[in-house]
């Protein structure tokens, strides 16, 4: 497994971890696949700090998606860099189509915790090729979710992603997390994804970058809302918030959104 896929560990086991807390995100089956999979995490990729992180930026994007698609049930899913990620089984809302992508080999382990239905398919490719977009389903619509994978791409595969699917889908809204370049640089010095032997090398400064004459920024989400922070508690909430929801904080990290 490439290093960067290595990367779904990390946040698996912060979603396992709030979830078995009872704070925060609820999900069960990262519970169930972390306990199996046991993958040696070590050091600060299980701080309980980065897992309330992970948890609240999963949750956050949940919530984008169950609420487009309460407006446009009928509309294909696509979950590219989906990891071991269960966000099929934590969104309730109804959807047409809902494809999970990722590297073959994540596919196929992933393959051992879900099975595939009608609706549901996982499908091994690269966010780097585009090809195999032409050969999705047809739909009026796709909600595109890349979580936790902009920052081992560059600006030339974003924006040739983007327009694959703004060819192939008369209309597309996307949600993606990005590091800034302080972010990038700070992580050469230190990150948790280095324990995977990870390295981030992309940052975004300017959402606009990403932008064509058919793809147009949307604006940026809260990565940590207050109602999330306000699980936590005494210590742990006020240093969350300190260090996690800051005005520092906020300058490493960012979720934007786009449509076309």
């Amino acid at each position: 497994m490439k290093s960067e896929s290595k990367t779904l560990y990390i946040p698996l086991y912060g979603k396992a971890f709030v979830s078995k807390k009872g704070i925060i995100l609820s999900d069960k089956k990262a519970e169930e696949i972390w306990e199996k999979e046991k993958f040696p995490l070590g050091g600060k990729s299980k701080s309980k700090w980065l897992a309330y992180f992970m948890g609240m930026r999963s949750g956050v994007i949940d919530n984008w998606l169950s609420e487009k698609l309460s407006e446009k049930p009928e509309s294909l899913v696509l979950h590219i860099g989906c990891g071991l990620d269960s966000r099929i089984e934590r969104v309730k809302a109804p959807f047409g189509k809902w494809f999970d992508v990722d590297f073959p080999d994540v596919i196929g382990i992933r393959k051992e915790y879900f099975s595939e239905t009608e609706n549901y398919k996982m499908l091994g490719a690269s966010a780097a090729e585009t090809e195999w977009i032409k050969n999705l389903p047809d739909s009026e619509k796709v909600f595109a979710v890349l979580e936790g994978i902009s920052m081992y791409l560059s600006e030339e595969i974003i924006k040739n992603l983007f327009a694959a699917l703004s060819e192939k889908f008369p209309e597309a809204e996307i949600i993606m997390d990005v590091y800034t370049e302080k972010a990038v640089k700070a992580s050469r010095i230190k990150n948790p994804i280095h324990e995977v032997g990870a390295l981030p090398s992309f940052g975004v400064d300017e959402p606009l970058i990403f932008e064509s004459e058919k793809i147009k920024f949307s604006g940026e989400t809260e990565m940590t809302p207050e109602e999330k922070i306000n699980e936590l508690s005494g210590f742990e909430k006020a240093f969350f918030k300190a260090m996690f929801a800051g005005k520092f904080a906020k300058s490493l990290y960012k979720i934007y959104t786009y449509k076309a």
